[in-house]
Order: structure tokens, then sequence, then C-alpha cells
């Protein structure tokens, strides 16, 4: 099976991917979740003409020429309307929220005022409008306000709030099930006997599945044996995962036994082998309704894979509309020589440049087994198939990595 261009392997990681059904969620759980529908404002904001300062309400006309003298008939507090009109030569106490009376066009803010007993003084004149906060200015009933899709921050969770919603529909997060194998691998705090290596790919993988809001079922690690993967597929089909992802074992060794396994459960697989480095080795396919990916066994590759295939897909799943890898431009901090058939994802460093446009300068060794390297970079450089050689300098297209 020939390599396949990476664009064409994440669309057909998407192509089959729907947006899970919706479920209602309380407002106080709706952080980080995905709204399945737009929301239009049950109320108006503010809903009445309020005060945005303590003073006195007035009318405009009253207060035109200073020094002005007014008799204060009554007092607005925030939730507690004046029930009377402000008539000619007459004003009310008024704080903060509190409603606008009726017959009174202006707030003159209580700094301008000297007050002896229910007589007022205006000191500064204060124009009709003035410190009035119109009914409306916020929002109006009926207005969409959030769309479908949006990923709800906690300034959205406070404005569904306001809009007067206690509960909002929200798609249902994806459960990620995460399966590592091979028999050199051993949890963090063993002792690794001969040949074995310390396990790490899942614990970056599901931290970045939990960082898409996704929900994860850990699966462990099994070794190479076709009956124990068996066993831990049924296990992320038993746990109704939407997305399995193995790390190792998806190629084409003698111990590389994941396809075998996935295919005699039923897997349809849609490739194999993408054009890509760190990450050439990677899988997808689906088992019934559950998509599946295998990243390969190397940290880096299975890593970069996860953010260019894995979020994604979780984002699609999701229901939200910037489903991603996001690219941005950059300039080029070294020299870098051509490139050759594989699409080159450059762990790099980011720093800001003298023009305002970022400097990516990749580290010198891309060992796919490096996570030191890794951890201390910014962004993935990328250089397209067949690239020429580049210079310093030159402009050039990044993806961030999340934190």
């Amino acid at each position: 099976m020939a390599l396949m261009p990476v664009a064409e392997a994440l669309a057909r990681v998407l192509e089959h991917a729907k947006p899970l059904p919706p479920e209602p969620i309380k407002l106080q759980d709706a952080h980080g979740r995905v709204l399945a529908e737009y929301l239009a404002a049950r109320r108006t904001q503010p809903p009445d003409d309020v005060s945005a300062m303590d003073g006195y309400a007035a009318r405009a006309a009253d207060v035109a020429k200073v020094p002005a003298t007014l008799r204060l008939i009554g007092e607005v507090a925030a939730g507690r309307p004046f029930a009377g009109s402000v008539t000619a030569g007459c004003a009310a106490r008024i704080f903060t929220g509190g409603v606008v009376p009726r017959g009174a066009d202006t707030i003159v803010v209580q700094e301008n005022v000297t007050r002896e007993g229910d007589r007022i003084t205006v000191n500064v004149s204060a124009p009709a409008g003035k410190h009035i906060r119109r009914a409306g200015l916020d929002f109006k009933t009926g207005d969409v306000l959030l769309p479908q899709g949006r990923l709800l921050s906690g300034r959205d969770v406070s404005l569904a709030a306001s809009m007067n919603y206690k509960a909002l529909f929200v798609h249902a997060a994806p459960r990620v099930a995460v399966l590592a194998t091979g028999d050199e691998l051993v949890m963090p705090g063993t002792e690794p006997g001969p040949g074995q290596i310390v396990y790490s790919n899942g614990y970056a993988v599901m931290a970045l599945a939990r960082s898409e809001g996704a929900q994860v079922v850990d699966l462990g690690i099994v070794p190479d044996r076709v009956e124990e993967t068996v066993g831990a597929i049924r296990r992320a089909c038993e746990a109704k995962a939407d997305i399995l992802v193995t790390t190792g074992g998806a190629s084409v060794g003698d111990y590389d036994l994941v396809q075998k396994a996935l295919t005699a459960e039923g897997l349809d697989i849609s490739f194999w082998k993408v054009a890509l480095r760190p990450g050439r080795p990677l899988m997808h396919g689906r088992l019934g309704a559950m998509q599946v990916l295998g990243l390969p066994g190397n940290p880096v590759s299975a890593f970069v894979c996860a953010v260019l295939f894995l979020s994604p897909l979780i984002r699609k799943l999701s229901g939200r509309g910037d489903i991603g890898p996001v690219t941005e431009s950059a300039r080029l901090g070294s020299d870098l020589p051509e490139n050759d058939e594989r699409a080159d994802y450059l762990r790099a460093s980011l720093v800001p440049g003298a023009d305002g446009i970022p400097v990516a300068t990749p580290f010198p060794a891309q060992d796919s087994s490096m996570m030191q390297a890794l951890a201390k970079a910014d962004c993935l450089l990328i250089r397209e198939p067949f690239a020429p050689a580049s210079r310093a300098g030159v402009l050039c297209h990044i993806v961030k990595l999340p934190l």
C-alpha cells in the first residue's frame, strides 16, 4: 500500500465521523462542553432603563443650567423600583442598577450634588441619557448569542445564565479508549528488565484527549499476543468507546499484532501508511461504530499523530466547528535541507520576532524516540514533501502544540 498524503489521511479519518447525539446538562457543568443548539436569549438585558451610577434621577431640562435646586421625592435601589414619576423640579435618589423612574431622563452623579434634607443642589449639568443603560443595551429577547458547535467558555456559561438558561443541550463527550501493546513495555515506577522500556506514550495521548473534552478509558498494556489484544479490543467495545487508540504494534512485523487482532474482530481498514515523519506506520479504520486509530510505538510519533489526527476526530465527534489542526505562519529560525517524499513535522521552539511574526527554530536532533525535545517544543514546523532547501528568515508554517 502506497504512502498516503497527510491531508487525504485526515479526510478519511473524519469522513464518517458524525457529531455525537445531544444531551441535557446543568449549566454549572457546561464549561468545556460543545453546544448542540443555537442559543437565543429568553429575556432582554437590561429589561428596563437602569442607572449606571450612584446619583440622582432627574429631568435634563431641570439641570441644564446650574446650580439647580431640586426636591427629592423618592429613592430607587437595584431590585426596588420607584412607583412614582419624576416631575418638573423633582429628583429621586438612585443607585447603580436601579430602574430609571418615569419622567427622568438623566442621572446626575452624586459627586456633583450637595444635599440638605430633601433638597439637592446640582452643580454640574447632565444631558439627556447621561449614565443611563438603555433597555436591551446588552441583548434583546430572541437574539441568537451562542452558536451551535461552540466550545463553551466560562464567559459563555455566564452569558447563558444571563439569557435565563438553567440547562443546555450539548453534544455527548466522546469516549476514547487507549491501549498500549508490546512485551517490552513496563509501567512507570517499575524496574525494567533486559530489553524493556518504561511505557510513556499513553500518558500524553490521554492528556491530549482529555484536553479536547473527551472521556478516557485506560486499557493499560497488553503483551504481543493476539488473544490478549483481542480481549482488550473487546473491552473497548464493551466500554462503548467512540474511538479506540492503540500505540505500537500497528505495523507488519512478526510481533506487530494489533492490525491482525483488529482484522479478526472485523475492522474495516482505510489506511495504515502515511507520508508523514514522524508517524509513517499510522493506521485508521472502523470497527462497527467505533473509530480506530493505530498510532506508532515511538512516543514522539504517537503524540504527533495524536495532535494531527486524534484531536480533529475528537472535535468532530464533539460537534465543534473548529476541527483543525490550525496552521499559523512563522519565520524559519535556521537553514534546512531539502525534504524527501514525506511531510516532516519538526519539533521546534517558538520566540517572538522583531517584525511581529514568531520565529520557529527546529531542534537539531529530531529522532522520534526523544521525549525531552518533545517536552521542550512549542510547535511543529511543517515541511511539505519535496520542499526545497530553505534559508533562515523565510516564512514557514507551524502547528502550535497544546499545553
